[in-house]
């Protein structure tokens, strides 16, 4: 079992930055996939990022160049770095494990993140 709890969302101008922590419990931390996902009203939840136990990175097209996902192992976290943001990035983000390839098995409670114009 994999808990997990993000922090660090919030209200900020379009143009503006925000890093999303998320805090994982147990031992393999550092064998898991970890995601973050995004859900805005009425749409579906969608991928945002992804980073693999070697370290390497996937991201939605709509991100690209504008977030960073990262991990420290030792402190068991996963970390999402937005810059440049707009509105159309506000969402609930959530953070998620993978204990296979790509196939999310758990998932936090989500943070609110909002960009105002």
């Amino acid at each position: 079992q994999v808990q997990l709890v993000e922090s660090g969302g919030g209200l900020v101008q379009a143009g503006g930055s925000l890093r999303l922590s998320c805090a994982a419990s147990g031992r393999t931390f550092s064998r898991y996939t970890m995601g973050w996902y995004r859900q805005a009203p009425g749409k579906q939840r969608d991928l945002v990022a992804g980073i693999f136990s070697d370290g390497s990175t996937y991201y939605a097209d709509s991100v690209k160049g504008r977030f960073a996902i990262s991990r420290d192992n030792a402190k068991n976290t996963v970390y999402l770095q937005m810059n440049s943001l707009k509105p159309e990035d506000t969402a609930v983000y959530y953070c998620a494990a993978a204990s296979t390839g790509r196939k999310y098995d758990y998932w936090g409670q989500g943070t609110q993140v909002t960009v105002s114009s």
